[in-house]
C-alpha cells in the first residue's frame, strides 16, 4: 500500500521549533512536488509550503521567514522546519504528494 508517513509533531512553547518529516514512496517522489498543509480547529485546510523537484519553494504569507521546506531525494523525504512558532500555528499538519495525503500530525503551540 502506497502511503506517506509523517513524524515530528508534538507540543512546543511559543517561540520554539519543530521539524516535521514525511517519508514518501520512491517511485513517485521524483515526479511530484510535495507540500505541507494544515488544518486548525474550525478552519479549512490551507497550504503551508510546497517544493518542486527543482527545489523552488512557495510559502503561505503567515509562515514566510519562519518555516522552511526542504527535500532529500535520496531518502525520498520532505521536511518542514518550523521556527518561531506561534499559538496560531497550532493545527494538524498534512503531507501531500500528488494524490497522496498523509494521516496528519498534530502540532500544538502553547502560549
Amino acid at each position: 500500500q502506497v502511503r506517506l508517513v509523517e513524524s515530528g509533531g508534538g507540543l512546543v512553547q511559543s517561540g520554539g521549533s519543530l521539524r516535521l518529516s514525511c517519508a514518501a514512496p520512491g517511485s513517485i517522489f521524483s515526479f511530484n512536488s510535495p507540500g505541507w498543509y494544515r488544518q486548525a480547529p474550525g478552519k479549512e485546510r490551507e497550504l503551508v509550503a510546497t517544493i518542486t523537484s527543482g527545489t523552488s519553494t512557495t510559502y503561505a504569507d503567515s509562515v514566510k521567514g519562519r518555516f522552511t521546506i526542504s527535500r532529500d531525494n535520496a531518502k525520498t523525504t520532505v521536511y518542514l522546519q518550523m521556527n518561531s512558532l506561534k499559538p496560531e500555528d497550532t493545527a494538524v499538519y498534512y503531507c501531500n504528494l500528488g494524490k497522496l495525503w498523509g494521516k496528519g500530525i498534530l502540532v500544538t503551540v502553547s502560549s
